[in-house]
C-alpha cells in the first residue's frame, strides 16, 4: 500500500500534468481558430465549420482539464494536511508516553517540562490546522470581482472590435441587495419614528 507522501506526490504530479494538458487544449483552440478565419477567408464555410466545431470542442476540453485539476489540488491539500495532522499526531504520542514515565517517577521538574511540552504541541496542532483550513479555503474558493470580468471583457471586445453590452448578473444581483436593504433600514426608521411619537 502506497504511503501518504506517495499519493501526495501522485497528486501534485497529476495536477501539473492536468495544468500542462489544458494549456495544450488551449494552444489548439487558438489555431483551430486561425484556420476557421482563415477558411472564411477563402469562403470555404463547410471546412470553416468543421474548424470551429473543433475550435469549441478544443475549448471544453480545457475547462474540463483545468476543473480537473482544481479538483486534484483541493484533495492533494487534504492529504497535505492528513500528512501534517499525522506527524503531529506521532509527536504528541510520544510526548503522552514520555508524561507517563515521568507521572510515575513523580518529579515535578519534569512532570512540569513534560507539560510544557505537551502544551507546546497542542499549539502547534492549533497553528497547523487553522494554517492549512486558510490553504483548503483559499485554493478551493477564489473570488473574482465582476466589474474587473466585465472590463476585461468589454476590453477584449473593443481590441476584436466588437460592440459588446454586458448585463452581468452578479451586478443585478448586487443592486437588488442594495436596494432592499435601503428599503430595510426605511422601514425600520420610520418604525422606530412611530414608536418615538406614541
Amino acid at each position: 500500500m502506497p504511503s501518504m507522501e506517495n499519493c501526495l506526490f501522485e497528486l501534485k504530479m497529476g495536477h501539473k500534468s492536468l495544468l500542462r494538458e489544458s494549456k495544450r487544449c488551449e494552444k489548439e483552440e487558438k489555431s483551430q481558430k486561425n484556420k476557421l478565419k482563415q477558411a472564411i477567408a477563402k469562403n470555404n464555410m463547410e471546412g470553416a465549420k468543421i474548424y470551429a466545431e473543433n475550435a469549441i470542442r478544443q475549448k471544453n476540453q480545457a475547462l474540463n482539464f483545468l476543473r480537473m485539476s482544481a479538483r486534484v489540488d483541493a484533495i492533494q491539500s487534504r492529504v497535505q494536511t492528513a500528512i501534517q495532522m499525522k506527524n503531529v499526531s506521532k509527536s504528541m504520542g510520544s510526548v503522552t508516553k514520555n508524561m507517563e514515565a515521568t507521572m510515575r517517577s513523580m518529579n515535578l521538574e519534569k512532570i512540569s517540562q513534560m507539560m510544557e511540552r505537551f502544551e507546546k504541541q497542542f499549539e502547534n496542532l492549533d497553528i497547523q490546522s487553522t494554517y492549512m483550513e486558510d490553504a483548503m479555503s483559499a485554493s478551493t474558493q477564489q473570488f473574482v470581482p465582476q466589474d474587473e470580468v466585465k472590463n476585461l471583457m468589454n476590453k477584449a471586445a473593443d481590441e476584436a472590435g466588437i460592440e459588446l453590452n454586458l448585463d452581468m448578473p452578479g451586478a443585478a444581483t448586487n443592486s437588488l441587495a442594495a436596494s432592499s436593504t435601503n428599503q430595510e433600514q426605511d422601514e425600520l426608521s420610520q418604525r422606530l419614528a412611530k414608536l418615538r411619537e406614541a
